[in-house]
């Protein structure tokens, strides 16, 4: 069919949803995953409630617009990748829908995203918002994986695509490791981390707080955040980090910041935060006492509870995805400490046969691209602009047909790989 509008990509995470169309090499709005809803609408005198009937739906704010909106109070539908709150949902994809891409569902096609392991149910309840609210044509609803190793091939040559990998998602609510064979996610083998952006967030807030006295206290978070996102880097030997910035004055930055209230400029002095921040990948027990098994173990725990014919594929093609990988050398840090764990083990199975079986060396390759931030979003709308999603899509006649279990099983794309 000529002249067809080009798909809607929404990418909804617990930090940020990430909007567009298909085809396009970036997201047209990133915007916080808030809504801010008054919580009064359902009070007052009949009178007042009859005048206002049916506008207390519309009376809502997404994205930085929650934020300053007064009298509100600011929700957040989504808590660490799963959909809380359904009714707000189908608020906040409405504003995304007709504000922010100014689209008319019924012209696109629309391509969501979900966490791995998200279930069923909740596949059918997107499904029912999408079709009987907004009456869109087609609806396909794709795992965040599969999309990041899509998007990871901005990274490749055309032969070398392939739509086996392990990813790893990091973003502000949670970080997961999803090994992923053919296009098919192994459920059984995902592993998730509670250390992500957010994290790092209140690890950096709390060394500040420890030393700097001049930052206002209701904007020590943002403060906190600007820091990590300026200034925070991967440094491959911490002792010896420690001992550059002692040795170094150079390395010790100046934040510049404006109080809020009383306008007046702060400045803080960021050190060691630089470093330590990130580090809580490798070393989480800096930060949470309760779980200390560091990222490199957990990636190479996943890929050794996968089936064996898998495992050298899934090796040489990690790929990192969401915002909290864009660390600098993140990727050449994570490879080279699972590689010391692979090569560890290899020589270890030489010595136990007597040096009689040599085994043939792993290939670790971690992948970093320049559209890792939004790799979900940017995977998808890499997809959706294949002329073939179009026959993969749950049509809104198979919606009326057989109703919203259709959407349990989204069939993987086979023309791509």
């Amino acid at each position: 069919m000529l002249g067809r509008l080009p798909a809607c990509v929404i990418d909804v995470g617990t930090g940020y949803t990430k909007l567009g169309f298909a085809g396009n090499k970036e997201p047209q709005l990133t915007i916080p995953s808030a809504i801010a809803i008054k919580e009064t609408a359902k009070v007052g005198d009949n009178n007042a409630r009859r005048i206002t009937k049916g506008v207390e739906d519309l009376d809502a704010y997404i994205g930085d617009e929650a934020f300053e909106a007064t009298g509100y109070s600011v929700k957040y539908p989504v808590r660490h990748g799963l959909v809380e709150d359904w009714d707000l949902m189908e608020k906040f994809l409405q504003q995304c829908i007709f504000k922010y891409l100014r689209s008319e569902p019924e012209d696109h096609y629309f391509l969501l995203t979900e966490p791995p392991l998200n279930t069923p149910e909740n596949r059918e309840y997107t499904a029912e918002i999408m079709f009987e609210s907004f009456n869109v044509p087609g609806l396909y609803i794709a795992v965040q994986a599969v999309l990041a190793l899509a998007a990871s091939w901005t990274a490749k040559n055309v032969e070398d695509r392939t739509l086996t990998g392990v990813v790893v998602d990091s973003g502000d609510g949670v970080t997961h490791v999803i090994p992923v064979a053919e296009g098919f996610v192994i459920g059984s083998c995902i592993k998730h981390i509670p250390i992500a952006g957010r994290d790092i967030t209140y690890f950096i807030q709390s060394l500040l707080r420890e030393r700097e006295i001049g930052i206002p206290p209701e904007q020590s978070l943002e403060t906190a955040k600007s820091i990590k996102e300026k200034y925070c880097y991967i440094c491959p030997d911490i002792s010896k980090e420690f001992a550059k910035y002692d040795s170094d004055p150079t390395k010790i930055k100046k934040y510049e910041g404006i109080n809020n209230i009383t306008k007046q400029p702060f400045v803080v002095d960021v050190g060691y935060e630089r470093f330590l921040g990130p580090e809580i990948f490798f070393h989480p027990e800096f930060s949470n006492p309760d779980f200390t098994t560091p990222l490199n173990e957990i990636v190479d725990d996943v890929i050794q509870n996968c089936p064996i014919d898998v495992r050298r594929p899934l090796y040489s093609n990690i790929v990192l995805s969401g915002g909290s990988t864009m660390f600098k050398d993140f990727g050449r840090r994570l490879q080279r400490d699972i590689k010391k764990i692979v090569d560890t083990r290899l020589k270890l199975s030489e010595t136990l046969s007597g040096s009689h079986i040599t085994p043939k060396p792993i290939d670790v390759r971690v992948i970093s691209h320049h559209k890792q931030r939004c790799a979900v979003w940017y995977g998808g709308a890499l997809l959706a602009s294949d002329p073939e999603f179009y026959t993969v899509c749950h049509t809104k006649k198979a919606y009326q047909e057989y109703g919203p279990g259709i959407c349990r099983y989204n069939p993987v794309f086979h023309s791509m790989v």
